[in-house]
């Protein structure tokens, strides 16, 4: 998929502060606003980044099934494999295609070049006739390339305007052409009153950009991470203002220029771009809309280099994202209201565990390479969006990759010992079938897991059982943890509706094979109890 960086993470001088005086118990006044829509048309959404340096990375056509399950229906993607997108066009996902760093040379020197990468990569997934479903909802040239590869910059304009000019060329006007910056560009951005552009770059390189970008209907594209601002902070900013928690009013952000008040450090940073966007006075440029193509938070990390490197907040980050974009829908304090809310992409889908660098580069995914849950988010009711990732529906099943003799004795542990309730994997009952170890024993695992109210440590049956998200009910066979039993009078009793979560590739869901699952369980059980103690300081000044 070629190189690439996140947040800067090439140099890690993504970003510098400069704290601002905190107004205390000020009325939040509004100023003029800077007019910036949200990012492309209709409803705000959150979409998730897929990068593939991962072990054992599920099939394309797993992977769209995955997708399915889990309700999402934008990715981002850092190249533009048609064999994902193949898989993709029957499953409904939009997807915003990357060109890598390493192609920009060659599209940026040759507009014959661009001419044919859009032919061999976009024109078969651009909806161009009934037979080719519109994937392709974007192409992002480059990631970050000012701080990842600053070499090529001189070519990176004329690669965009290439594509566009091709794509108009193919009657394709309507796929937006941009690319990711990091938000390193923006300097002084903290109080966002004060923020402006690197000047080194403002008028080569983002003046025209922008009149790129208003030209032709496409979104400033932004990859924003309030982690890297929190560590760069050095104890500045509250960890629960990066969180998106709540603060009380004596530590609430104030922007002493505008007396805006600010509840997270997301939204402090989109208004600094905005008001870079503003001061560069580019035109059109404060008609451009922004998307936010990477953001998120790693779940593990060195414990004394990243400290808020933990499950615990990569959960809370992510579940209140979601539901800021998509339940709450605010905008910013300079452009509030739904209508200039700005939809993003969550970094990322999975852990990318060849990645070289800190401990964190391989930890920021919602889910282990195989399908498996890193932890679970509190996204219910987020317009369905992760719907089967959620606290209130999770069930306990027999691992793939365990061994059958472990399995069965886990298995007879449950129902006996374990006093779980096993009638319905009895002949004739209704999860008699499939007659085999594995599927009983899930039946088994799930009715102990969730008799024990899904207790950490409830499904780990010494390495045998694991905890899963989709629920395994199939047929009139309906698991203890179905949301479906209350249609029901009794796990034996036909059910003819058909099971929301989809459970189809089980496969998709195996542990990594070697991993010590007991380690990781005792890890979550850790990190579930952990008490995060937050200096209590003012910031910003």
């Amino acid at each position: 998929m070629g190189s690439r960086t996140r947040g800067g993470s090439g140099s890690r001088s993504r970003l510098l502060f400069f704290p601002f005086i905190l107004l205390l118990h000020l009325l939040s006044l509004h100023c003029p606003s800077v007019v910036v829509s949200a990012a492309g048309s209709g409803e705000p959404y959150v979409g998730v980044t897929i990068g593939t340096q991962v072990t054992n990375l599920l099939s394309p056509s797993d992977l769209a099934s995955f997708l399915r399950a889990q309700r999402i229906t934008r990715v981002r993607l850092y190249d533009a494999d048609p064999r994902l997108l193949s898989a993709l066009a029957a499953s409904g996902v939009r997807a915003i295609v990357g060109v890598p760093n390493d192609e920009l040379l060659a599209l940026g020197s040759s507009p014959a070049t661009a001419a044919s990468w859009v032919s061999r990569r976009v024109l078969p997934f651009a909806g161009v006739n009934s037979s080719t479903p519109n994937v392709i909802s974007a192409i992002a040239v480059g990631d970050e390339v000012p701080t990842a590869l600053p070499s090529a910059l001189p070519v990176l304009l004329p690669a965009i305007n290439s594509l566009a000019a091709a794509l108009a060329a193919a009657n394709l006007s309507s796929i937006p052409v941009s690319t990711p910056l990091p938000f390193s560009v923006v300097l002084d951005p903290f109080p966002p009153s004060q923020a402006f552009f690197n000047q080194s770059l403002a008028k080569s390189f983002v003046a025209p950009l922008l009149a790129h970008l208003a030209n032709t209907s496409a979104p400033l594209m932004l990859n924003l991470y309030p982690y890297y601002s929190l560590m760069q902070s050095k104890g500045v900013i509250p960890l629960d203002n990066a969180l998106f928690r709540p603060l009380p009013p004596s530590q609430e952000m104030v922007d002493p220029n505008t007396l805006l008040h600010y509840t997270n450090v997301l939204d402090a940073m989109l208004d600094a771009v905005r008001v870079a966007v503003r001061n560069l006075n580019a035109t059109g440029g404060a008609s451009v809309p922004i998307l936010v193509t990477e953001t998120g938070w790693p779940s593990y990390g060195d414990r004394r280099a990243e400290p808020y490197a933990t499950r615990d907040n990569a959960d809370a980050y992510n579940s209140n994202l979601i539901k800021h974009v998509l339940e709450d829908k605010p905008g910013t304090p300079m452009a509030p209201g739904a209508g200039a809310q700005s939809s993003a992409y969550i970094y990322e889908l999975f852990n990318e565990d060849l990645r070289p660098g800190p401990v964190s580069e391989a930890n920021w995914g919602l889910f282990y390479g195989n399908g498996t849950p890193v932890y679970l988010l509190h996204v219910s009711g987020a317009d369905g969006f992760l719907g089967n990732d959620t606290t209130d529906r999770t069930f306990c099943v027999a691992a793939d990759d365990a061994d059958l003799k472990a399995v069965q004795a886990a298995m007879d542990w449950a129902c006996g010992p374990g006093r779980a309730d096993c009638t319905a994997i009895q002949p004739g009952q209704a999860c008699y079938q499939p007659d085999d170890v594995r599927s009983h024993a899930s039946f088994a695992f799930d009715a102990y897991y969730q008799s024990q109210g899904r207790a950490a440590g409830s499904c780990y049956f010494q390495g045998a059982g694991m905890v899963t998200t989709v629920d395994p009910s199939h047929d009139s066979c309906l698991f203890p943890g179905s949301k479906l039993l209350s249609n029901s009078t009794g796990s034996g009793s036909t059910n003819t509706s058909t099971p929301t979560s989809d459970a189809e590739g089980s496969a998709i869901w195996r542990l990594r094979t070697g991993r010590d699952k007991g380690f990781f369980l005792f890890l979550r059980l850790v990190l579930s109890i952990a008490v995060v103690i937050v200096v209590d300081s003012n910031f910003w000044t």
